[in-house]
């Protein structure tokens, strides 16, 4: 079944493009329905600067090696580009290079064959503002392209204005990124360029490892916001920490992670820090370059799995987070659910949520402030409900106590006065004993 083609502005800036979708089986295996994920995809090309004038989707027992879709859907996709003047297919899959050459071959050289695999680079390509951010999304479009690389990739690239460079400078929608240099350069040339990035980015990973052992050696608890693209989650940021984050109604908004320090209402301090949002059907190059970024979230103590609870599909979205989480290696670590958006919801809906809550989930609204002290206090409970909270005095003699506290608890507050060193903060249960005789307060079970 075909969308009929839209009605459009003929806004000469904006790009245009056919969007083509195939069921393949039954498609019991996706996370969303064909119709669904067309509609996702449709988000992606807004956010990217494109016009989507009209769908085109069929029913696939397999796929076509030569041409991903049936032959018939090829020359019918022909005809409708032609018709509206389209200069971007876009495929909701992945294609290989060989579908993508095929394709180009009979819609001509004029229409750019872009899959969704692209086109979530080159979002990533305008949103990435720190030189990781630009690192890593410059590998990943390499990475992408190098098996794609023919005369029909530099030819595009002198029509669109060449002369790149760097991530996210101009030549239109799967061309950003490295550029006409980068392009017209051999393989050879291509796969140095790789391995030296490759080379950059482990640098980071080493200084973002050092970064995360300093913060365990300060005992400040590290707790990261996850969740689908758009669902809130630097909204909650910028609420809960005042922080000034870039925040809009698109996908992938944000792209660079960033942590701010949050203190509890009991008092304690932890660090808040907001990841790169899920999607269904991420590309692997993108998970590949990102590794640094997502360790951060394998290595916290706690998630806050924001869920935009308005969305029509985040049932399916929750599960692709769940799922990527468990691929990352951050399956086992403890989740707050927060639904988020519950502002939009009707007040029959919102009720209807409400008597379905899961344990450890709670409502709430970042932009409206509402529900928010739910969510610190239960925060606070998940982070510290093996712990003891302890105000003791320690003899300068007892510097090992000193430093089991630090290794194995959260100090909140130490000063050194003249009778010894002062520590406030919390020790998990089986080494309280060690520090009762140094207490100062009665000790908070």
């Amino acid at each position: 079944m075909n969308q009929l083609p839209k009605e459009h502005s003929n806004l000469p800036e904006a790009e245009t493009a056919i969007l083509v979708g195939a069921q393949i089986g039954s498609g019991s295996g996706q996370p969303l329905s064909l119709e669904d994920s067309l509609a996702e995809l449709e988000l992606l090309a807004e956010t990217a600067g494109i016009e989507v004038l009209a769908t085109l989707t069929q029913n696939l027992d397999s796929v076509n090696p030569r041409t991903f879709i049936g032959s018939g859907k090829v020359e019918e996709l022909k005809l409708l580009a032609e018709e509206l003047g389209v200069g971007i297919v876009l495929f909701d899959e992945e294609l290989s290079p060989r579908h993508q050459r095929e394709l180009e071959e009979v819609l001509g050289r004029a229409i750019k064959v872009i899959d969704r695999s692209a086109l979530i680079l080159d979002i990533f390509s305008q949103h990435a503002r720190t030189r990781e951010g630009m690192l890593q999304v410059e590998l990943a479009q390499l990475e992408y392209r190098l098996p794609r690389l023919t005369r029909a990739w530099t030819h595009l690239a002198r029509q669109a204005g060449g002369g790149a460079g760097r991530t996210g400078s101009v030549g239109g929608v799967g061309l950003r990124g490295p550029g006409e240099t980068q392009l017209e350069v051999d393989r050879r040339e291509i796969k140095t360029k790789i391995a030296k990035l490759r080379e950059e980015l482990e640098k980071v990973r080493e200084h973002r490892l050092r970064h995360r052992e300093h913060r365990r050696k300060t005992n400040v608890p590290v707790v990261a916001l996850v969740g689908y693209t758009n669902a809130g989650k630097s909204t909650l940021l910028n609420t809960l920490t005042n922080a000034d984050i870039y925040v809009a109604d698109q996908l992938f908004a944000t792209l660079d992670p960033t942590t701010r320090q949050l203190e509890l209402p009991s008092g304690q301090s932890i660090v808040l820090t907001d990841t790169v949002g899920f999607i269904q059907k991420l590309p692997t190059q993108l998970a590949a370059a990102f590794r640094a970024t997502l360790e951060e979230i394998a290595e916290a103590d706690l998630l806050i799995h924001v869920v935009d609870i308005s969305h029509q599909n985040a049932a399916q979205q929750k599960k692709t987070v769940l799922e990527t989480l468990l691929e990352i290696g951050a399956g086992d670590i403890p989740v707050i659910t927060a639904y988020n958006k519950i502002d939009l919801l009707a007040q029959d809906e919102l009720e209807r949520v409400r008597s379905n809550l899961e344990n450890q989930a709670l409502l709430i609204s970042a932009k409206k402030a509402s529900g928010l002290e739910a969510l610190l206090e239960t925060i606070g409970r998940e982070l510290f409900a093996a712990y003891v909270e302890l105000d003791v005095l320690l003899p300068y003699e007892q510097g090992h106590l000193v430093s089991v506290f630090h290794e194995k608890g959260h100090v909140q507050k130490m000063e050194h006065i003249e009778k010894g060193i002062h520590i406030c903060g919390y020790l998990p249960k089986e080494l309280v004993s060690q520090f009762l005789p140094f207490q100062r307060k009665r000790v908070v079970k």
